[in-house]
């Protein structure tokens, strides 16, 4: 019996909501305190007595959201209270600042609270847990607040990770966008440039390159796939090798390996070459230090002696 055809066998390969607290009117008097979902008290407070975070990971507000935050808290209230801790005579904010910014261009007197005694790791971990839940943060937020968790605490990837209820994988990944340029991560924070390219222009260790790659991304619009032929290219130059034949072989390449191949760089955050032919071939992964190797090590299951 023969063999499946190479394009068969790969294309086999490939082939309740949050609990809110009850609405609170804006413009009722203040009612008797009620119980939150973990049994806490939800109190009103005044909003010139609460202060922003200092460790809110979360940097950039759209002014366009806060308005239409703002309309709906003034038809239906703030729905969900901030969640403070105290500090001193005031309240610092752990988790709602969107919705008391809200509420400061509305012109509100006070808001509905929950207030916990938290330490700065603890309000840290909450903000970052917090804003993650609700898919808030851009994808360069959120690899500072894992940043700033990891470095202010001194702690490993492994409890970070634990800690805010992520893979070490995915925090591992993450961090590794805080090694693009500058400019690079403020097209991935503006959502001009996104993670999937960000990963590929990642193959590129020299800044300047990686500026180069990002301003051809945008300027031709290249989808991700793309993206990896042109830093293929671009270290190919860096290192004074010819890449014609390698990039008319990819450009013949069968759809189903080339889709393989993408998965693969998808899941290992780091340029792959896979050659087949008739059964045998090849499976290259690249590195470019002892970290990102580790890294690469770890997806794959495999502990260095």
């Amino acid at each position: 019996m023969s063999k499946p055809a190479l394009g068969r066998g790969l294309g086999a390969l490939l082939g309740t909501p949050p609990v809110q607290a009850p609405a609170v009117p804006v413009s009722s008097a203040p009612p008797p305190p009620v119980e939150g979902s973990l049994g806490e008290a939800v109190q009103r407070v005044a909003l010139d007595r609460i202060r922003p975070c200092p460790f809110q990971p979360r940097k950039h507000f759209s002014e366009e959201a806060l308005r239409e935050l703002a309309d709906s808290i003034r038809e239906q209230g703030i729905v969900q209270p901030l969640i403070v801790r105290p500090v001193g005579q005031s309240f610092e904010l752990i988790a709602g600042e969107r919705r008391w910014r809200a509420a400061q261009m509305l012109g509100l007197a006070e808001a509905p609270v929950i207030v916990r005694e938290a330490d700065d790791r603890t309000a840290l971990e909450l903000a970052l847990i917090e804003n993650l839940q609700r898919e808030n943060l851009n994808p360069i937020e959120e690899a500072q607040g894992y940043a700033q968790l990891i470095e202010q605490f001194q702690l490993t990837q492994e409890v970070a990770s634990a800690k805010v209820g992520k893979s070490r994988v995915v925090v591992a990944n993450s961090l590794r966008l805080l090694k693009l340029d500058p400019e690079v991560q403020a097209h991935v924070r503006d959502g001009r440039l996104s993670v999937g390219h960000a990963k590929v222009i990642l193959g590129l260790a020299n800044p300047a390159r990686q500026k180069l790659a990002a301003e051809r991304v945008l300027k031709r619009s290249l989808t991700v796939r793309q993206t990896e032929d042109l830093v293929a290219h671009l270290q190919d130059r860096a290192a004074g090798r010819s890449s014609g034949s390698r990039i008319a072989g990819a450009a013949a390449a069968d759809p189903h390996l080339t889709q393989l191949q993408s998965r693969l760089q998808e899941r290992l955050g780091t340029r792959v070459d896979l050659r087949y032919r008739e059964g045998k071939g090849a499976l290259q992964i690249h590195f470019f230090s002892d970290d990102d190797l580790e890294r690469v090590l770890e997806i794959l299951g495999v502990k260095p002696d």
